[in-house]
């Protein structure tokens, strides 16, 4: 706006207009661009797939496996075939009703199958005419694998004649070819490679291809899944040749999962039951589950949603929780037993394996890469098939039924145990007169069930950090100053007499050597949290080794973690990053950053991130990474640890030097082969 042509406006200075620019700079229409095709998938892969990790990269050999299952599902299909060739070529093939070859209504002069390699948001999943139930959803799936390969070609056997097309990075290099009549072969065959250029020189793994293969077997009994594998990619886990197919379904898959452990329960609880229809046909589907307790057991779970894994679970697991904590809650009132009202279902779910596959219309997913399915509906129906069945498999057997009632209460009673004890932890925490703290103990403010843990700190700067990004409920704080004693190479009495060691024995409050009971520990983790350098590293190894000689009770029963802060944080315009070492940011410069200009940032301990940065990438359970610290299975031998820790951490430095001298060679071949 000129000067002359100006309209003042009452209340605004003039000043604000004297040094307005007369241009807009830089940013015009041509700072605008428009991407086209598949280019959009090109520049951000990460939105399609999730990054371009060797996760992302097999997420391409799962989005074209579904595809081949979604015929099977639909009922079309009875067989598919996977082979993995040298240079990185995965084949999928199945005997499906193969993709429309004629020229599509809306693209003159291109065939079918063409807009659907090219074209995002194209396929035949969005009415549910073609499939009833499917994996794909967007229509981005195959287009997707042929944006990010630098190689494609799909084959069509349809009405006994065979087509073919190929592509480049999503461009197609020639028409649709006729190569002639095939009376024996019918469905789609897709033949890539994934690009360099987005996933650099990672390769397929082929006992993560052979596992995906078998899995999508169980998941669908009507299916054969055959495999095939390039002699030099083979290995004890891989054969050339496999053929899959579980008749049992995922009870074949439980079976052969539990082996032969005991189980709380002789037969595994396993069936399926199809949906009711509804007049909007919303509910059209099924769920297949098969679930197991074997006693003395973690436990592990397989979600899947129309045969694509859903490892984050979401409402289908739901409504299996409320199905099986509903139907146990009504058995212990069938049984007289009144403390069942109590049941949750953690105290179900502990240690059983659990597997549970839905098919249901136009599911909806937390995202493209479909790790958690956010379908409303889905625990209604999963919780309403799965109940009626559960109610039958604990009242048909008595027996069965309390036995699995006994085993769920037990849990139940120790949780509530736990429960108390943290509450009174609590409560006698907030009171310093009844219980003795160091008072640079910044300890959690809550009486919560929720899992607390302690950090340690090293000095008042990261300690003041960490106390600004801690959840104030659960996480304590307890700085230390500089690197602590060696206990391993100190007397009793100057063990006692150091002061750092005495308020680490006062905030644990689980007692030393001896006398330590990991019961009495008034945390769930304890957590080392010291700078990512060499000398983070040398504080972490004294309190390691001040752990396993004076509180190894609590090592041994899994309390210990080492926190993984970053040791730079990489910047390329509005992306950031953060790499735990020299390694790993090596590895996001020629991944995630590829080509670009990027600032590195080096964090020179704890105490220079904000408390924001610090809760991000090193105190939040959701984003942290822990390392568990854990004796080595000799440890019922103390005799044989203990050695090999006063050899690296006692008095003697002609031990140490010895040690290094003699496994320098295996130091060498551990780098060599990395």
């Amino acid at each position: 706006m000129s000067k002359r042509a100006r309209v003042h406006i009452k209340g605004m200075s003039d000043d604000l207009f004297e040094n307005t620019p007369t241009s807009s700079g830089d940013y015009d229409s041509s700072s605008i661009e428009v991407l086209e095709g598949l280019e959009p998938v090109r520049r951000r892969p990460g939105m399609y797939i999730g990054g371009t990790d060797d996760r992302a990269l097999h997420h391409l050999a799962a989005e074209v496996l579904d595809n081949s299952m979604d015929e099977a599902v639909a009922g079309h299909a009875n067989r598919i075939e996977m082979r993995l060739d040298e240079g990185n070529r995965l084949t999928i093939a199945d005997n499906g009703r193969g993709i429309p070859v004629d020229e599509h209504p809306k693209f003159p002069g291109k065939s079918t199958l063409e807009v659907i390699l090219s074209t995002l948001h194209s396929g035949g999943k969005f009415s549910g005419k073609a499939y009833a139930t499917s994996g794909g959803l967007h229509g981005v799936g195959v287009s997707v694998v042929n944006a990010l390969s630098s190689d494609t070609r799909i084959e069509v056997a349809r009405d006994k004649q065979l087509y073919a097309q190929e592509f480049a990075r999503g461009q197609t290099k020639g028409k649709l070819q006729e190569l002639g009549p095939t009376p024996n072969r019918r469905g789609t065959q897709v033949s890539f490679v994934p690009d360099t250029e987005i996933f650099g020189d990672r390769q397929f793994k082929p006992h993560r291809l052979f596992k995906l293969a078998r899995s999508k077997a169980y998941l669908f009994a009507g299916v054969e899944i055959r495999w095939r594998c390039a002699e030099s990619l083979t290995s004890d886990d891989v054969p050339a040749e496999a053929t899959f197919k579980f008749p049992g379904g995922l009870a074949d898959h439980l079976s052969e999962q539990i082996g032969g452990r005991e189980c709380v329960t002789a037969e595994p609880f396993a069936g399926n039951q199809e949906f009711p229809e509804n007049a909007d046909a919303q509910s059209q589907g099924k769920v297949e589950w098969a679930i197991a307790w074997p006693l003395f057991s973690d436990g592990s779970t397989s979600w899947y949603c129309n045969t694509v894994p859903t490892p984050d679970g979401g409402t289908h697991e739901q409504g299996l929780r409320a199905a099986l904590t509903k139907g146990l809650r009504g058995f212990g009132e069938l049984t007289g037993t009144k403390k069942a009202k109590d049941i949750t279902a953690d105290d179900v779910m502990t240690g059983a394996e659990i597997m549970l596959s839905v098919f249901i219309r136009d599911p909806q997913f937390q995202s493209q890469t479909k790790d958690r399915l956010t379908s409303p509906e889905a625990a209604r129906l999963v919780e309403n098939a799965v109940r009626d069945h559960f109610d039958h498999f604990l009242t048909d057997n008595m027996e069965r039924g309390k036995a699995l009632l006994g085993e769920v209460m037990e849990r139940m009673d120790e949780r509530l145990r736990r429960k108390q004890e943290r509450e009174v932890k609590r409560k006698t925490a907030t009171n310093a007169k009844k219980l003795r703290l160091p008072g640079k103990l910044t300890d959690c403010s809550g009486e919560t069930d929720k899992e607390t843990e302690l950090f340690i700190v090293e000095g008042d700067s990261a300690g003041g950090s960490a106390k600004q990004a801690r959840d104030r409920k659960t996480q304590a704080i307890l700085p230390i100053r500089g690197k602590i004693l060696n206990v391993a190479s100190a007397t009793a009495d100057k063990i006692r007499a150091n002061s750092e060691i005495a308020d680490l024995g006062l905030a644990l409050g689980c007692g030393t050597r001896k006398d330590c009971d990991a019961e009495n520990l008034r945390y769930d983790r304890v957590i080392i949290m010291t700078d990512a350098d060499v000398d983070g590293a040398h504080i972490a190894t004294l309190l390691m080794t001040f752990f396993f000689q004076e509180m190894s009770d609590i090592v041994r029963k899994g309390h210990l973690f080492l926190a993984q802060p970053p040791l730079y944080r990489l910047t390329a315009g509005k992306e950031s990053r953060y790499a735990r070492d020299d390694e790993h940011r090596a590895e996001l410069e020629a991944t995630v950053f590829k080509g670009k200009k990027v600032e590195v940032g080096r964090f020179k301990g704890l105490g220079e991130m904000n408390p924001q940065q610090l809760r991000e990438t090193t105190m939040h359970p959701d984003t942290r990474s822990l390392i568990r610290i854990t004796l080595p299975a000799e440890f019922e031998d103390r005799a044989a640890v203990k050695e090999l820790v006063d050899q690296l951490m006692g008095r003697n430095p002609e031990h140490r030097f010895n040690f290094i001298q003699n496994r320098a060679g295996e130091m060498d071949r551990d780098m060599i082969d990395a």
